[in-house]
């Protein structure tokens, strides 16, 4: 692997979320081979070849060493095994993609609102019957360290290979470990979700792997696929301040304020909070600076990219 090998989802809503992002940090996906094609580049980071796999696939190649970058769930990066971290490094959480594992029962059993009412259950549900309770999931090792972090150990996994939601009502388990986006599925398959039941809030993630083989090539591409990203999420958070410069004590002494709440200075201006712009355009105009226009910009570039030194660090 000599320059950046990059997988993204082949398929679905996920990829489509992954296109519009990468168009925003203004690159564009190029499907080799028409929109049935597996393989990729991107527009805007020459020397990337892009993979298009399943988001599972994804996951599993970031954990193998088998890719450099990913973007995948975080669901499916945590369930490559309890060492994730050891494997994959998570670059920027990206937004879209949200759902949440969580852990639901039948909403008959009235008295079962905690992992710790769980745990009463399936003691006496192995006392009872002899059984243990069974859990349906396609999620084992999430599962397996969530409840062992609460206590809940008479069980055994059903492993899920279609619909997991419909399982205690087929008759093949009691408890579900499962995806969801709003819970509607759950609840038309009367199902409640328990009150310290959400073992993961996930969302897509842009990730490396800490298994790969990095070369100087696939460094400078990831580079600067990071701090594209980076400057265009700081982008949408932050107002250019622009007026007359006048170079004086004065207006030095504003200036420095400001920078001293957390704007930096540009050529012609401030990069302040957009949220803070109104006031700190006031301050200018009141210190006799001025006129003062406020803009968006499209990018804000640091010196600084967090995301690649972290990277960096890992991997050399």
């Amino acid at each position: 692997m000599s320059g950046l090998i990059i997988a993204m989802p082949s398929k679905g809503r996920l990829k489509e979320q992954v296109e519009a992002w990468l168009a925003d940090c203004g690159l564009s996906l190029e499907t080799a081979g028409g929109s049935r094609g597996y393989m990729a580049s991107l527009k805007g980071l020459p020397g990337a070849q892009v993979r298009l796999l399943s988001a599972g696939d994804i996951a599993d190649a970031l954990s193998g060493g088998d890719i450099h970058m990913g973007i995948t769930g975080e669901d499916l990066l945590r369930e490559t095994g309890e060492d994730m971290d050891a494997r994959v490094l998570l670059l920027r959480a990206l937004g879209f993609g949200r759902a949440d594992l969580v852990v639901a029962v039948p909403k008959s059993w009235l008295d079962v609102e905690t992992m710790a009412d769980l745990e009463e259950v399936a003691h006496d549900y192995l006392q009872r019957t002899g059984r243990r309770l069974r859990v349906a999931t396609k999620y084992l090792a999430q599962t397996r360290e969530w409840f062992a972090r609460h206590g809940v150990a008479d069980y055994r996994i059903t492993e899920s290979a279609g619909a997991t939601e419909g399982a205690p009502a087929a008759g093949t388990a009691e408890v579900v470990v499962d995806i969801t986006t709003t819970g509607a599925t759950l609840t038309a398959n009367g199902l409640k979700v328990l009150d310290d039941g959400t073992i993961l809030k996930s969302q897509a993630q842009l990730a490396a792997s800490l298994k790969a083989k990095w070369s100087k090539a696939a460094l400078q591409s990831a580079e600067r696929l990071l701090r594209l990203a980076e400057a265009r999420a700081a982008a949408k958070t932050r107002a250019i301040l622009s007026w007359p410069l006048r170079g004086d004590a004065a207006e030095g002494a504003v200036v420095d304020a400001l920078v001293a709440q957390g704007a930096s200075r540009r050529p012609a201006g401030l990069l302040v909070d957009a949220k803070a712009a109104a006031d700190a355009a006031q301050a200018l105009t009141a210190a006799g600076l001025g006129p003062v226009t406020a803009s968006r910009p499209d990018f804000a570039h640091e010196v600084a990219c967090a995301s690649f030194d972290e990277l960096k660090l890992r991997v050399l």
